[in-house]
């Protein structure tokens, strides 16, 4: 398979301080990996992605969905997640990516609920449920979000409440990056509705993924419980399997990130994104090093609407 030249993921989040950015660039027959940045500004940072490709392989990783859940596809009558992008946001679809703020508001074209998360008093799932028509909350998980023996089970992705919620990241993520480079460059692609990875990189462009950092952590050796990401200590003591996996690899730290993995990433409010994305990034690496299997099953479903994450390969 050839390789991609550049590789970048970001630990995404509805706000511009929970951005954060990792990159590895092929340099001698190694990848190395640089220090995170933040994302000031979307429209940027998109851009210079798009540049990267213009006349290399580049491929990216987000950690929110890409991805519907099938019962819902179906429902909303969505044959394929891709396609589906471009009418996000117009016409029919206009209230799309508005949060609703009253339950009677929820439709099949404006799922996502509730619209201030951080004051959740008198909300419910069922609101959600009853508003777009499922009356099994599992329903509104897409196959890969499902607990596995590694990992407990994800958030919803159309339910706004709570420390799993990736559905605000996903809706700034879809509308001002994926679907603005999926509908402007036809040399953009996204894994593994556009097809599996030797394929999409048999051409230069821009190849998109999802990734999930407690999925990402186990792909690297890191501890599955008993450490937290918010501490600075424990994101310490973890860096020493990054550190493990790296040199099994073909993969070296910049001198400022290796620091930076060494004390943590500070006590600063951000270290813990920080550090996702450099996991997430070891994630995709390693995958696309050939070490671990892309994962994503053969199924219509998982192929054409729900997408999957990368490197999951606990079958669901």
């Amino acid at each position: 398979m050839d390789l991609p030249d550049f590789v970048a993921h970001a630990d995404w989040g509805a706000s511009a301080g929970k951005r954060q950015v990792a990159v590895a660039e092929r340099e001698s027959g190694s990848y190395v990996m640089r220090l995170p940045k933040g994302v000031e500004n979307i429209t940027e940072f998109r851009e210079r992605l798009a540049g990267r490709a213009a006349d290399s392989r580049v491929v990216v990783g987000f950690d929110f969905p890409i991805g519907l859940p099938e019962e819902y596809a179906r429902k909303a009558g969505i044959s394929r997640f891709p396609d589906a992008l471009s009418r996000f946001g117009e016409g029919e679809w206009s209230g799309f990516y508005e949060r609703a703020k009253r339950p009677e508001q929820i439709a099949l074209h404006r799922p996502f609920y509730p619209h201030n998360p951080g004051r959740p008093g008198g909300v419910q799932q069922s609101h959600l449920l009853e508003g777009i028509g499922i009356t099994d909350k599992r329903k509104l998980l897409r196959r890969c979000e499902r607990k596995t023996e590694k990992r407990g089970e994800a958030g919803m992705l159309f339910w706004l409440v709570g420390p799993k919620q990736t559905g605000n990241a996903a809706r700034i993520g879809w509308k001002k990056v994926l679907a603005p480079l999926y509908g402007s460059d036809a040399r953009t692609k996204i894994w593994p509705f556009d097809g599996g990875m030797e394929s999409l990189l048999a051409s230069e462009g821009l190849i998109v993924v999802e990734t999930y950092p407690a999925e990402a952590g186990h792909h690297l050796g890191l501890d599955a419980n008993g450490w937290s990401k918010n501490s600075q200590e424990d994101r310490r003591d973890q860096s020493e399997a990054l550190f493990r996996w790296a040199a099994s690899r073909r993969v070296k730290f910049a001198p400022d990130l290796h620091e930076s993995l060494s004390n943590g990433f500070g006590n600063g409010k951000h270290g813990e994104d920080r550090f996702d994305t450099v996991v997430g990034l070891g994630s995709m690496i390693e995958v696309l090093l050939g070490h671990r299997s892309e994962g994503a099953p053969q199924n219509e479903a998982v192929q054409d609407v729900e997408g999957w994450i990368f490197g999951q390969t606990t079958p669901n």
